[in-house]
């Protein structure tokens, strides 16, 4: 195994000469004899960072135009510009990767368009710089196709450049998702107005990995030493994360999948709080806590949609609604609905779209690898955390579930 002068073993980190810390670099990875070869499965390295030079080039323009925002992520990219053995890492698709990846035992990696990425570049330029990137990542992906996948640029701040974009990366590129670099400029892909982009992945069946940058406005952070992965970067895709979650998207748009790194940000540790704290977000009009989850206001027309699974829509009127609990019952012979699976949405004239619960009696309960998962009569399987309330209904011994 190669040595550097430092005595440690030419790891990752060990390439990377300009590390400012002051300690040894023995690599990011355990050292090379010590990984195992003879494995019964593939190694896939799922957050593996890239970068261009064109990129570079507008970040480091921008930054130092003096015209740009104060934007810590835009000045984490300028620095990371100055350091000549990094960016020759990141920006070979080539031999020199593979090179690493064989040494470490990784058989494929699904590269990502690193932070600060195309959205903190001059405004206007960043989906341009989104196509390019792309076309690269897909050019990678067709050399060495057993060895690279790769994710799909876009700049959130152009919404419909952003979709065409989605649209085009992966339908006619066929790369596999989509990559955000968490904030740009203090936006959140949570905010309403960036919903198109979201319905847009979930058109297309691709899931959304938000990757983490430097937080916005935080010199609190860089103060501390914890301006990069110590602590801004988990906590700034944490926000983003629960945004989602709070907005409503999820009900917006049921099949978008999203992807977090780094073992969920640690957000998988605090479930349990999460679940008894979430009233603090309870009556913000922009939450499903607020507006979505009843009406807030009267409605002179009401619509409740079921979809089935080819996309045909069937129109329920539910005609004018006082603010509040709206109730109503789906009569699934009436209406001429098959069996199958349904979306159900409902939609007010004023532009509302409260949460859905519906009420069901159980059948029975089966355990799963996901968990229980409860058989409702009418209706089929609904996942345990789905369930809502317990209750006995009519004075009957069966119990009924209340869901969403």
């Amino acid at each position: 195994m190669t040595k550097l002068e430092d005595g440690s073993e030419k790891g990752l980190k060990g390439h990377f000469r300009e590390d400012f810390s002051f300690r040894e670099r023995i690599g990011l990875a355990p050292r090379a004899g010590h990984v195992g070869r003879d494995v019964p499965y593939k190694r896939i390295a799922t957050e593996e960072a890239w970068t261009f030079p064109a990129l570079v080039k507008a970040q480091v323009e921008y930054a130092e135009s003096g015209e740009a925002a104060d934007d810590d992520s835009l000045r984490m990219g300028a620095m990371f510009a100055g350091m000549p053995s990094l960016q020759e890492m990141l920006q070979d698709l080539g031999d020199l990767r593979l090179s690493h990846m064989d040494e470490y035992g990784i058989d494929r990696q699904l590269l990502l368009l690193t932070a600060p990425g195309v959205q903190v570049v001059r405004p206007g330029s960043g989906t341009a710089l989104a196509r390019e990137a792309n076309d690269i990542a897909a050019e990678a992906c067709r050399n060495y196709p057993d060895r690279f996948s790769a994710l799909a640029a876009f700049d959130p701040r152009d919404v419909a450049g952003s979709v065409k974009e989605i649209e085009r990366a992966i339908g006619t590129l066929r790369l596999s998702g989509a990559v955000l670099n968490s904030h740009f400029q203090g936006h959140y892909i949570d905010e309403e107005e960036y919903f198109p982009i979201l319905e847009a992945l979930e058109a297309m069946d691709a899931a959304l990995y938000i990757h983490p940058t430097a937080p916005f406005n935080a010199p609190h952070y860089e103060s501390r030493g914890f301006f990069g992965a110590l602590g801004g970067f988990p906590h700034d895709v944490w926000l983003h994360t629960m945004g989602l979650i709070f907005s409503g998207a999820f009900d917006r748009f049921p099949r978008l999948r999203l992807v977090i790194g780094h073992m969920g940000e640690c957000m998988p540790l605090q479930l349990y709080r999460f679940d008894w704290m979430q009233r603090n977000a309870d009556g913000r009009s922009h939450l499903r806590g607020g507006k979505q989850v009843k009406l807030q206001h009267p409605a002179a027309k009401t619509v409740l949609y079921l979809t089935d699974a080819l996309g045909k829509r069937v129109e329920v009127q539910l005609g004018p609604q006082a603010a509040g609990t709206v109730s109503f019952t789906v009569d699934p012979v009436a209406l001429g609905l098959a069996p199958g699976r349904y979306e159900i949405a409902v939609e007010s004239d004023i532009g509302e779209r409260p949460r859905v619960e519906l009420t069901g009696q159980v059948r029975r309960v089966r355990v799963s690898a996901e968990g229980p998962v409860l058989d409702v009569a009418g209706v089929g399987a609904v996942p345990f955390y789905n369930i809502v309330e317990f209750g006995r209904a009519d004075g009957r011994t069966d119990a009924f579930a209340r869901y969403f």
